[in-house]
């Protein structure tokens, strides 16, 4: 009878386990940049204050799902949600992006891909000197990517959407070639991921007058892995720089398209030992088991 008990006890245990969706593998997808990334889609001034507000409105393409989830300011799972990057740019107005859209996107064309992991990292008006190994944002992005991979993920690809700000000045958008580069490939080896799947996002819009010279750099960059996407024609905020919501789902629907046709295999894994986070669940489960054990004994 005891031994059916624990049976009985261990089997619905497993089932509580089994039911954790954040106990399976999950894509790991990194959305790192500027504001075009870091979600404006409907944001824009009051006209009566002139405090950027968002209109609140989230198109289908950019609704909840659960199996989307989205990686947190103090590294949590969660379910995602517009704004995905409300935590993190937490000092901007946040609208809609091209993250979510891309991801619901994804599992619309293939049912089969599994759970995504969004990790955001973009900031709003940053210039890719900001984004350089040592740099407080390239190490905000390592760190965050890593805990991911650690909680229990396998790194897909990084969404990378940046350089509007580097159109401002001439030396800056020359420069901007070797500095992408240079980012990309530290980041590469941070991640202990040198074919990190990168969908590099060419530019729709700059701040100043030199964004062809940016768009060349992006469109150029010469390295394997890294696809480019072109925003260009996409339409646009009254503000002339940042996309519209019907322009972010656009755009995450073309990076699907592109990431799909690339499709790489996992680039890393879980086969490492297990760490502390992913024994918690097992080491749970064993003392409610224990625990109901004591008190059958203790009450016979």
């Amino acid at each position: 009878m005891l031994s059916f008990i624990l049976l009985a006890l261990l089997a619905h245990a497993i089932s509580i386990k089994c039911q954790n969706p954040l106990q399976q593998k999950l894509n790991i997808i990194i959305l790192a940049g500027q504001s075009n990334m870091a979600v404006r889609g409907g944001v824009a001034n009051d006209t009566s204050t002139g405090i950027p507000t968002w209109d609140g409105v989230v198109p289908p393409q950019c609704q909840p799902n659960p199996s989307i989830f989205r990686l947190s300011a103090d590294l949590a799972w969660v379910r995602a949600r517009e704004p995905i990057h409300v935590d993190i740019d937490a000092g901007k107005t946040n609208g809609i992006g091209p993250g979510m859209s891309f991801a619901n996107a994804v599992l619309t064309k293939d049912p089969n891909f599994g759970l995504v992991g969004l990790v955001p990292c973009a900031i709003g008006g940053t210039n890719i000197s900001e984004w350089q190994k040592g740099e407080f944002l390239y190490e905000q992005l390592v760190k965050r990517a890593q805990r991911a991979l650690q909680s229990g993920g396998v790194y897909r690809a990084m969404l990378w959407y940046q350089g509007e700000s580097d159109t401002i000045n001439q030396e800056d958008a020359e420069l901007y070639k070797g500095r992408l580069k240079r980012f990309f490939n530290d980041l590469r080896s941070d991640l202990h991921a040198p074919m990190l799947p990168i969908f590099q996002v060419a530019l729709a819009s700059g701040k100043g007058p030199y964004i062809e010279e940016v768009r060349e750099g992006q469109l150029k960059i010469g390295l394997p892995n890294v696809k480019c996407v072109d925003a260009k024609g996409l339409p646009l905020e009254p503000d002339g720089l940042h996309l519209t919501t019907p322009a972010q789902v656009k755009l995450g629907d073309m990076l699907a398209d592109a990431f799909l046709r690339f499709i790489p295999n996992p680039l890393r894994s879980n086969d490492a030992p297990t760490n502390f986070s992913s024994f918690v669940p097992y080491f749970l489960i064993m003392a409610q088991i224990f625990r109901c054990l004591w008190m059958i004994i203790t009450f016979r």
